[in-house]
């Protein structure tokens, strides 16, 4: 089975959690595209659910599908929120914002009541780090927040952190939001929570794509089928 199919099975186990009337928090990547798709069905079917999308390009394919979307207020309850990861660990860690969308990602995933992640099994890990960890940075004087961020991994042991802006074709790449994407390459993260709460402490960083004590569900894919694990 490949990566595609683990995506997708994962997804439509997720999609068993859905029930009718709820408000769903849409992740964003090619893993929650999937989930979208299980959610497009089941309004196709005739059932009442709304989105609270992560991004634009989530969005505009819940809109295709004809899911409704909504702009949460403060009373909106987002029953629950299904996105994908970059990385997972044993204690359902995550590393997340490939996509460039993890503030709006851990916006939804914070508010909702549960949290579902969904993967392929190449994203369990025993140790995150592997993958580069995404910083959101906002724009303004952004080298000083990237010498802040610098200072910060290298007081926590990371000295041989590699710091990149993420740009594509020589062109800074831009969030949903207009911030700036710093990203990590830290080889292995022993203590995530710690590093996602001296991350959040500099001025000009956003967020982090460390997702520390928020999944209460992970469900992998895979050639064997289906396994999850809980918090």
């Amino acid at each position: 089975m490949d990566k595609e199919a683990g995506k997708r099975l994962a997804a439509d186990e997720a999609a068993k959690y859905i029930k009718r009337g709820m408000t769903l928090g849409l992740g964003t990547g090619s893993t929650a595209a999937y989930f979208v798709d299980a959610v497009g069905k089941l309004v196709a079917d005739g059932w009442p659910l709304k989105g609270v999308p992560t991004s634009e390009a989530t969005r505009q394919h819940a809109e295709r599908l004809g899911i409704a979307i909504i702009e949460p207020d403060e009373t909106t309850k987002i029953d629950i929120a299904v996105d994908g990861a970059d990385e997972a660990d044993p204690a359902l860690n995550l590393i997340k914002g490939g996509g460039a969308a993890l503030l709006r990602e851990k916006i939804i995933a914070h508010a909702a009541k549960k949290f579902i992640v969904i993967a392929d099994k190449s994203k369990r890990v025993t140790a995150l780090g592997a993958f580069p960890l995404p910083v959101e940075i906002s724009p303004f004087s952004w080298a000083l927040t990237v010498a802040s961020v610098r200072r910060t991994l290298s007081a926590l042991g990371y000295s041989d952190a590699k710091l990149d802006i993420r740009a594509r074709d020589g062109v800074a790449v831009k969030t949903d939001g207009g911030n700036l994407i710093l990203d990590c390459r830290l080889g292995r993260i022993d203590d995530p929570a710690a590093l996602e709460t001296a991350l959040s402490r500099i001025p000009g960083v956003l967020e982090s794509g460390l997702f520390c004590g928020m999944t209460a569900l992970i469900i992998y894919g895979g050639e064997d089928g289906i396994s999850t694990q809980e918090a």
